[in-house]
């Protein structure tokens, strides 16, 4: 039976199913459990946390990842599976931190100050949430020092910047200056992307790795993260 329901829940990830009202990539599949629901019987029915998380919320997302580089899958495809982990990741952070069962770590996004854009950077908080993170999503037009603060509190193990123009790409620079002036460059890495940000601009401003799209923050995420364990 755990078996059984950590499948379902794999597959209804690679479905992109949250609930049982959502239709599914299959026709048909509506009315049948989701995402949710099938995450909340299988904590009832005493399958572990760990397995819930690695095997099935993991184990899908691995296999939508799989299907997107493949060309089976679209952006949109990606985003409803990673909206339906990132659903079942609410239901299970509680009990994650009673467990004492780790999250791959923590992450704080913001677009910075002046830049009201934001599509970018909620696209990477889905993905990132989907890829087992927990992520506090500071909106758009953030000041520095609001930034500052949610390091020095929350102590994420990765920083996310935003900007889409370019006259505001030079707040990431300010952001990791204030960071080093306040002792708190080295509580984690800085991550940061946007249409006008580069590699190269990247490393002008002593970021720890920048993101052309979504995909490729989460997998630069994901790389640091490797690197550090």
């Amino acid at each position: 039976m755990p078996e059984n329901m950590i499948d379902q829940i794999r597959e209804n990830v690679i479905q992109g199913r949250v609930s049982s009202d959502d239709e599914g990539m299959e026709e048909g599949m509506a009315g049948q459990p989701g995402v949710t629901e099938l995450v909340e019987q299988a904590l009832e029915s005493g399958v572990p946390i760990r397995d819930i998380v690695s095997k099935g919320l993991s184990g899908g997302m691995d296999i939508v990842g799989k299907k997107f580089e493949a060309g089976e899958y679209f952006i949109p495809d990606m985003l409803a599976s990673a909206e339906a982990v990132g659903a079942a990741m609410d239901i299970l952070q509680p009990r994650l931190a009673k467990s004492g069962i780790k999250t791959k770590g923590t992450v704080i996004v913001a677009t910075v100050k002046d830049d009201l854009h934001d599509i970018g950077k909620n696209i990477v908080t889905i993905l990132l949430r989907g890829a087992g993170y927990v992520v506090k999503d500071l909106g758009n037009n953030i000041d520095t020092q609001v930034i500052v603060d949610a390091v020095r509190d929350e102590k994420p193990e990765f920083l996310g910047l935003s900007a889409l123009l370019t006259s505001t790409m030079a707040r990431m620079e300010d952001v990791i200056r204030s960071l080093e002036e306040n002792g708190l460059r080295e509580q984690g890495k800085i991550i940061i992307g946007g249409a006008p940000v580069s590699d190269e601009f990247a490393r002008s401003i002593g970021a720890d790795g920048y993101g052309a799209d979504g995909f490729q923050a989460v997998a630069v995420v994901e790389a640091l993260t490797a690197e550090e364990t």
